[in-house]
């Protein structure tokens, strides 16, 4: 008998507890992988700024990367510029103007676009401030994180690209094609020209994980 009394005692438990066992059931959104997206999303304006993050491949350079999607039934869009604002208003985006359409209910990849490039002062894993305008005279001004470009970043930064070949050292004059008109070039207007380049590229990030 006591027996019995005990097994009415356990199977009422279990009976009480199936609720519970059921609220953590399979199919729950915490059971759910969850990966965190790098990108900043904007949806102040009628185009929604997505997934905005800057790839940088090295120190001070590094593409702007978003997609655009226009909330409009039936206004088409336009991003005519990317600039620095606040403390990072010193950025210099190029190209400076843009005229990147984004048809009414579209959708555009920045990816797929000519690259929007920025240079400054920073690093990667700071977080820079850009504005954003459009040509129906919405502008929208957030947090763009800069990554690392790598794993799905990879290839992405486009800010440091190898020279034209129109430049090439075959196109320039060899010393015996100098005119003999007594125009000759000084050992010291060629040091000036030299120091005239541009800087060196920047060092570029490792993306190792060893070490």
């Amino acid at each position: 008998m006591q027996t019995r009394r005990s097994f009415r005692l356990v199977a009422g438990a279990l009976v009480l507890a199936l609720p519970l066992l059921g609220s953590c059931g399979f199919g729950k959104a915490t059971d759910r992988v969850y990966t965190q997206a790098a990108g900043t999303n904007n949806r102040d304006a009628d185009v929604h700024v997505l997934s905005a993050v800057i790839v940088a491949a090295q120190p001070d350079s590094g593409t702007f990367v978003a997609s655009l999607s226009n909330a409009s039934p039936k206004d088409d869009n336009q991003l005519t510029g990317v600039s620095g604002a606040g403390e990072w208003s010193d950025l210099t985006v190029d190209p400076s103007d843009l005229s990147i359409d984004i048809p009414a209910r579209g959708f555009v990849n920045l990816v797929d676009q000519d690259p929007i490039t920025v240079t400054g002062d920073f690093d990667a894993g700071q977080v820079a401030e850009l504005t954003l305008t459009f040509e129906s005279g919405d502008e929208v001004t957030f947090d763009v994180p800069i990554v690392f470009a790598c794993n799905s970043y990879e290839g992405r930064d486009l800010s440091q690209q190898e020279p034209s070949e129109s430049a090439s050292p075959s196109d320039e004059p060899s010393p015996g094609d100098v005119p003999t008109d007594g125009a000759t070039v000084s050992p010291s207007e060629s040091a000036s020209e030299s120091s005239s380049a541009p800087a060196a590229p920047q060092e570029p990030y490792s993306c190792s994980t060893e070490g």
